[in-house]
């Protein structure tokens, strides 16, 4: 199943807010080792492509089962490098070698609580006339209700102006939440612009970022197990 859909797993080796977190254990094992986890058994392997920079990101994934096809030339994993410039470099280096995919489904490693169910779930939402499956949860900053910004004058306004005295009548807001990406390769991987929604929990939507973040994913998957 998904033969014709390329898994990108991007995990470059450097990372500011927690040193080396891609590979750091996280409730014993390595954080890379969850989005493996939710993918081995629902895709063929050599259509999973960890590409990283770094030797020891490479060494642990591959002890893990799951060969590495190349190493990241640096100049693809820079702190300013975007997430369209990984895609390319993987894309062109498939292409290289004859193999060419209708979709590529892109899994930050940063998301441990996002499992094979969510990718399943949002894999079904995934037709011809969308560029892009991608997650979000729903936001707690709803601009009609508790977003300000500062107007011309000094003084605060509200980001999106509407008339609404509760937090339930506002318009549901949505913000991504970094856990899935689901390109259309037969449209475009560059600003899509037909999107399409995911909708995760909260919980489930934890993304790493910060070492509070990681103490929040540390407590929910210990209730887990």
């Amino acid at each position: 199943m998904y033969e014709d859909f390329l898994f990108l797993v991007p995990a470059r080796g450097g990372s500011k807010g927690i040193p080396r977190k891609n590979i750091k254990e996280l409730n014993g094992k390595p954080l890379i080792y969850y989005t493996l986890d939710s993918i081995k058994d629902i895709v063929p392997i050599n259509n999973i492509c960890i590409s990283t920079d770094d030797k020891e990101i490479m060494e642990k994934v591959e002890a893990y089962g799951i060969k590495v096809p190349f190493l990241r030339p640096t100049v693809f994993a820079k702190d300013t490098s975007t997430s369209q410039e990984v895609i390319e470099h993987a894309l062109n280096f498939y292409k290289q070698k004859g193999r060419q995919f209708t979709g590529l489904v892109l899994l930050q490693p940063t998301s441990p609580l996002r499992n094979t169910h969510h990718i399943k779930e949002a894999l079904e939402l995934f037709s011809e006339n969308i560029d892009l499956i991608v997650s979000v949860k729903i936001t707690t900053a709803n601009p009609y209700y508790v977003l300000f910004e500062e107007n011309p004058a000094g003084f605060l306004e509200l980001s999106k102006k509407g008339n609404f005295s509760r937090r339930q009548d506002c318009p549901i807001v949505y913000e991504r939440n970094g856990a899935i990406y689901i390109y259309n390769l037969r449209r475009t991987y560059q600003n899509p612009e037909r999107q399409k929604k995911y909708v995760m929990d909260e919980i489930s939507s934890i993304d790493i970022d910060t070492e509070f973040d990681w103490m929040l994913a540390t407590y929910f998957l210990s209730k887990n197990k």
